[in-house]
């Protein structure tokens, strides 16, 4: 381990082999650090955090830090964090509430830039991209894949659906399906996110399938249940489209439309 002097680790903090932890940065009470994380100057990781492998934390990040809600009164609450994530200066990063199942977590090899905002009781897949300045309220859920882009908010308790879009800028108020993209103000459902398909090697016949099930769901002016019906049919042929078909069943809320 490389620990900088200055650094301040509680007694209580389990650091993994590799370790490294730069100037003035601070380790609370329980908080386990994976092996070969890196831990950059000035970042706090308050308490009751643990982190995978391999991850990094640029300067002034602030991790599991309390949850910013007026019900939270010092509960045992927990951040769970996976492996190989890079969280860019000044991300922040909450712990959960006790109403909302005492824990935020975080899956694997995700990129938060600058400022990104994770919120209390928040779901955050694996592989998604947190652009500068992007956040997102109270229990939310982010699928795999997902994107949201610089400046960027979504609304508490909704789930943004693997592989979707998010345009920058945009304030999400609805659930957003699998696979699209939503972008402008107010925000509006625009396309498949194909560019993104492609780049992870989802096959021709893959997309095609995707973009036909699009056209249900948004160009045939039918209503939801008739929509998921058609969109049913299609998974014989392509069991990608049961992410989009999840993603639709879960939206209490309703969806971007």
């Amino acid at each position: 381990m490389s620990i900088d002097d200055s650094a301040r680790i509680h007694p209580s903090a389990v650091l993994g082999e590799g370790v490294a932890v730069g100037p003035w940065s601070i380790i609370g009470p329980n908080v386990v650090i994976g092996a070969n994380s890196v831990i950059d100057s000035h970042v706090v990781i308050r308490s009751n955090t643990t982190m995978g492998e391999g991850n990094r934390i640029y300067q002034f990040s602030s991790v599991g830090e309390d949850p910013a809600d007026k019900k939270f009164s010092g509960e045992d609450v927990w951040l769970e964090i996976g492996d190989n994530n890079i969280f860019r200066e000044g991300v922040t990063i909450h712990r959960g509430t006790e109403a909302g199942g005492s824990i935020t977590r975080v899956g694997d090899n995700n990129l938060m830039m600058s400022y990104a905002h994770v919120a209390h009781d928040c779901i955050v897949g694996s592989n998604t991209v947190f652009a500068n300045n992007s956040g997102i309220s109270g229990h939310v859920e982010v699928g795999d894949w997902a994107i949201l882009g610089g400046l960027s908010g979504v609304n508490q308790f909704l789930k943004i659906g693997p592989h979707a879009m998010i345009g920058g800028m945009t304030h999400i108020d609805h659930n957003v399906p699998a696979f699209v993209i939503v972008s402008g103000q107010p925000a509006a459902v625009r396309s498949v996110n194909t560019i993104g398909l492609e780049r992870r090697g989802f096959e021709k016949a893959t997309i095609k399938q995707i973009r036909e099930a699009f056209k249900i769901l948004y160009k045939r002016q039918l209503s939801l249940q008739d929509a998921i019906s058609q969109i049913e049919a299609l998974t014989l042929n392509c069991a990608e489209l049961s992410l989009l078909l999840n993603s639709v069943a879960a939206s209490g809320k309703g969806i971007h439309r």
